[in-house]
């Protein structure tokens, strides 16, 4: 049926479109290896004359391990600056400062509770017998009207008071000695017994109270009042461990010239003079402990004039002297208008 259906008349070729001269010649020009180029690959075609590299088969001779899944970072804050540590270091002291100063309220309700269902508080210091004719001044008891935090301070200030108080009356006893190997002292003696008398409750008056109710009731202005006596013991201290000749003190330099005179004498005013130097030493230490604690308190000299203001004009002999002040500038000014 093939045979019917072509042309004899025409060109074998002519159907043919490869067979075209132009084709063949561009064909024939082609440069080397582009036959071989397959635009579909990624390989780059093996140039012409080379053989292409057989790669061994490579085999996987370990076993099949599943790796364990790796779990993710733990989560971490981000880290703070230093003001917002220092803020939260105020808060928390703050905080333990307020719980602190609840619980003591709390002990003291509860002991002014049991005082006053025993009768109230009654002064118990000095301690005297119970017929002697003047009874105590004051109420002292340091572990029920001190926090415990100020406890122990405290009790050494008590202690460093009746430390001086003893060695006041050690060194009557000295400037007495003295006197006796040397007729010419009989001064020194009688200041000796003038400063026991004389000191002894003025010191616990004027500094140790202040200080006990000071840290009894947390109050600035009596801070101020002991700081300031204080300060006045402790150059008493030094003057009396000095010991100039006729003021009646058994200090250094009279216990060298007692020891011209006598020996023993000399002996026993150097060791009074040792305990005058170390009272001044322990008060030094105990004045500068006592200051670091009362700025931990948040006492201040502002609240020191507050309290004062306060006490002042609650004070009823204050306010009738006030009032009769201003009664009589009244009645002044009255008269002298009519």
């Amino acid at each position: 049926m093939s045979d019917f259906d072509s042309n004899p008349f025409a060109d074998p070729d002519f159907s043919n479109p490869f067979q075209d001269p132009s084709v063949t010649q561009v064909t024939r020009n082609a440069p080397p290896g582009l036959e071989e180029y397959n635009p579909f690959t990624d390989t780059k075609p093996a140039p012409p004359g080379s053989a292409p590299k057989a790669m061994p088969p490579t085999t996987n001779t370990q076993p099949a391990i599943m790796k364990p899944t790796e779990e993710p970072p733990a989560y971490s804050q981000p880290q703070q600056t230093q003001d917002q540590a220092r803020a939260q270091a105020e808060l928390l002291r703050r905080q333990e400062e307020l719980e602190r100063k609840a619980a003591e309220l709390d002990r003291r309700e509860r002991e002014m509770q049991s005082l006053s269902a025993s009768g109230g508080r009654k002064n118990n210091w000095p301690p005297l017998p119970e017929k002697f004719p003047v009874g105590p001044c004051f109420y002292h008891d340091i572990s029920v009207d001190i926090p415990v935090e100020f406890q122990k301070t405290v009790k050494i200030m008590y202690y460093l008071w009746m430390f001086h108080t003893a060695t006041l009356f050690l060194n009557i006893f000295g400037c007495l000695a003295w006197f006796c190997v040397d007729p010419n002292r009989g001064v020194d003696f009688g200041l000796a017994m003038l400063w026991f008398m004389l000191f002894t409750p003025c010191s616990f008056v004027c500094w140790y109270r202040p200080l006990y109710g000071a840290f009894r009731s947390d109050s600035s202005f009596r801070f101020f009042v002991f700081f300031f006596v204080y300060i006045c013991q402790f150059g008493v201290h030094v003057m009396q461990a000095i010991g100039i000749t006729g003021w009646g003190a058994s200090g250094w330099i009279s216990a060298l010239t007692g020891l011209n005179k006598s020996v023993p004498v000399g002996i026993m005013m150097i060791l009074i003079a040792a305990l005058f130097t170390a009272s001044a030493v322990i008060s030094l230490i105990m004045f500068k402990k006592v200051h670091g604690l009362y700025r931990t308190t948040g006492a201040s000299f502002e609240k020191a004039q507050q309290e004062f203001a306060t006490g002042v004009m609650s004070n009823k002999t204050v306010q009738t002297a006030a009032a009769n002040a201003a009664s009589t500038a009244a009645r002044g000014a009255f008269k002298e208008q009519f």
